[in-house]
C-alpha cells in the first residue's frame, strides 16, 4: 500500500498537514507536483514566477531523497496526470493542502469525488490560509468587504494551529515510478537568460525561507513599522515569494512571531493576504472582472502602446516609477510602497487599464499569486475591496520626498534621474491628474444611477 502527497503552492516538508497525514499511515509515500497547464481556467504561470518553481523544487525534490523520499513530476492536466500516477504507484490514498482559486478547487472537488467512488482515500487539509474563507463572516452571514472588521473577526477565532514539526523520515516507494526531469519542463530563461538578478538576489526553497524569517525576527521586526514603507530600507520580510509557493507556511510565520512579543502589525499584513485570498475564493474573476460593477463605467480609452511600454521598461521620466520597474525587472520584486505609487501611475496618469499592469505583474514577479496580484491591482484602481478613497491618485514626485528624501532607492535604481539633465516625463502629472478625476466621474454617476 502506498500514499501520495500532491505537493501544489505549497513546497515544504515542514507544518504541511498533507505529508504528516500520508506519513501517519507508516506506508510508503510518493510525492507528486504536476505542471498543469492545460486544465480549463488553469493560468500559466509567468517567466519569474517559472524560475522560482524550479529551483523550489529542486529543493523539495533534494530534501525528500535526503530522507529516504521521492518526488515524482509529471506535466498535463491534473484530473488525468493523477489518476495516472495512483495507478503507477498501486496507491490507496492521496491526500494534499487545499487551493482556494476556483479552476483549481473544481479540479479538486472533482478528483476527490471521483476518486472516493473508487475507494481511493481522499483528504485536504489547510495548509496555505490561517482561516479558512468560509469561517469568516459578517454578522449577516456574508464575506467583508474592509480589511479592519475583516481582520477583527479573524482575531476574535480560535488562534491559528500549531505548526506540525519537519519529519526525519519519509519512506518512499520500493519500485521507481517514473518522472519528467526538471529540466525538461523549460521554466528557466535561456535565449536570453535575464534572471541574473533573480540569482544574485534570492534563495527559493524551504531552507532559504527559514533562514529569511530567523533573520527578520532577529534584525528587522523591531524597526518594520517604521521602515516598512521606506524602499532603500531592508525593513521588510521579503517573505512573499516563500509564502506564494509554500515554502514556508502562515501558521510557521504566525508562531515565530507571537512568540517574540512583538510584531502586531507584521501580523496585519500576514492578514491583508489573507483578506485577498478570501476575496478571490469569493469572486474567482478577480482578475479579469471589476470586483466593483459601477467601475465597469470607467471610460478607459484606445490603450497607448508606447505609454504601457514606457512604463514597463522604466523609461516614463517619473524618477521613482522608474526605479521601481527597474527593481523588477532586475530582481523580480518590487518594494509594496513602491508597487502601489507605479501602479497608481499606470491607470490614473497614464489611464491604462489596472488589468494590463496585472498582466505585467504576473509575468515578472516572483511573488505574483492569483489573489493578492489581482486583488492590489484592483485596490489601487479603486474598482476591489477596502477601495476607499476610490479616487486616490499617489503623487509620485512627493511621494518620493516623503519616502526616498535622499533619493537613495532611485539612485541606486534610476541614477540618471539624478543626474544634471534629468529625462523629460512623458505625461505631465497635474494635467493627467485632472483626467483621471474626469474619468472617475463617470463611476460616481454610474454608482448613482
Amino acid at each position: 500500500m502506498t500514499s501520495i502527497v500532491w505537493f501544489r503552492d505549497d513546497l515544504r516538508l515542514a507544518d504541511n498537514p498533507a505529508l504528516r497525514a500520508a506519513l501517519d499511515r507508516a506506508e510508503p509515500v510518493v510525492g507528486l507536483y504536476v505542471l498543469d497547464e492545460e486544465s480549463p481556467g488553469i493560468r500559466r504561470l509567468g517567466g519569474a514566477a517559472r524560475w522560482w518553481l524550479h529551483h523550489s523544487l529542486a529543493s523539495l525534490g533534494e530534501r525528500l531523497r535526503e530522507r529516504g523520499g521521492t518526488l515524482i513530476l509529471r506535466r498535463g492536466p491534473a484530473d488525468r496526470v493523477v489518476r495516472e500516477v495512483l495507478a503507477d504507484a498501486s496507491a490507496t490514498a492521496i491526500f494534499w493542502n487545499r487551493r482556494y482559486a476556483g479552476p483549481e478547487r473544481e479540479i479538486d472537488a472533482g478528483l476527490k469525488a471521483s476518486l472516493r467512488e473508487e475507494s481511493i482515500a481522499v483528504a485536504s487539509f489547510a495548509g496555505s490560509l490561517l482561516f479558512e474563507p468560509w469561517t469568516v463572516k459578517t454578522g449577516g452571514g456574508t464575506h467583508f468587504s474592509v480589511f479592519t472588521p475583516f481582520w477583527r473577526a479573524c482575531l476574535a477565532l480560535p488562534a491559528p494551529r500549531a505548526p506540525l514539526p519537519e519529519p526525519r523520515e519519509v519512506p518512499g516507494p520500493a519500485q521507481a515510478i517514473a518522472s519528467d526531469a526538471l529540466e525538461d519542463w523549460g521554466l528557466l530563461p535561456t535565449r536570453p537568460d535575464w534572471a541574473e538578478g533573480l540569482r544574485e538576489n534570492w534563495e527559493p526553497g524551504e531552507p532559504g525561507a527559514r533562514a529569511r524569517l530567523r533573520e527578520f525576527l532577529a534584525e528587522d521586526l523591531d524597526r518594520y513599522d517604521r521602515g516598512r514603507d521606506v524602499p532603500s530600507e531592508e525593513a521588510t520580510s521579503r517573505l512573499s515569494p516563500s509564502l506564494r509557493w509554500g515554502e514556508i507556511s502562515p501558521f510557521t510565520i504566525w508562531h515565530e512571531t507571537v512568540a517574540t512579543g512583538r510584531g502586531a502589525k507584521f501580523l496585519s499584513e500576514v492578514g491583508w493576504r489573507e483578506f485577498a485570498w478570501h476575496t478571490l475564493f469569493h469572486f474567482p474573476d478577480l482578475a479579469t472582472k471589476n470586483l466593483r460593477s459601477d467601475f465597469d463605467a470607467f471610460p478607459w480609452p484606445e490603450l497607448d502602446e508606447d505609454h504601457l511600454a514606457a512604463w514597463q521598461r522604466g523609461n516614463t521620466g517619473v524618477p521613482l516609477v522608474d526605479a521601481g520597474m527597474r527593481e523588477l525587472w532586475h530582481t523580480g520584486y518590487m518594494h509594496n510602497r513602491v508597487r502601489m505609487i507605479v501602479a497608481s501611475y499606470l491607470i490614473k496618469n497614464l489611464l491604462i487599464d489596472w488589468r494590463q499592469g496585472e498582466e505585467w505583474f504576473w509575468d515578472t514577479l516572483v511573488d505574483a499569486d492569483s489573489a493578492s496580484n489581482p486583488f492590489s491591482w484592483q485596490w489601487v484602481a479603486g474598482s476591489g475591496a477596502d477601495a476607499a478613497p476610490y479616487f486616490r491618485i499617489f503623487n509620485p514626485e512627493l511621494q518620493a520626498k516623503k519616502f526616498d528624501p535622499d533619493a537613495v532607492y532611485i539612485r541606486r535604481w534610476a541614477a540618471e534621474h539624478a543626474g544634471d539633465e534629468p529625462p523629460e516625463p512623458i505625461v505631465d502629472l497635474y494635467a493627467t491628474r485632472n483626467r483621471a478625476l474626469e474619468a472617475y466621474e463617470k463611476v460616481k454617476q454610474n454608482r448613482a444611477e
